[in-house]
């Protein structure tokens, strides 16, 4: 089974303000639905690129193993 991780939306007077509970860092806004839900995804995809360019960082040139995540519960 594959974990899916839900955005939430809020509407406000200017729009829509969006983010993902389970990912700190992921969130946005748009003057729509379909606008914040599009710069919501950009805005998962920047925080996952920013967080794995921080831990290959920090890892240097440790040896280490990754493996993908079979689920999450």
């Amino acid at each position: 089974m594959k974990e899916q991780l839900p955005a939430v939306f809020h509407q406000v007077p200017e729009g829509y303000i969006a983010f993902v509970e389970e990912l700190p860092g992921a969130s946005t806004q748009g003057d729509t639905l379909d606008e914040a839900r599009t710069n919501l995804q950009e805005a998962v995809q920047l925080v996952l690129e920013s967080n794995r360019a921080l831990a290959q960082e920090s890892l240097g040139s440790k040896t280490v193993i990754r493996e993908h995540l079979a689920s999450i519960s």
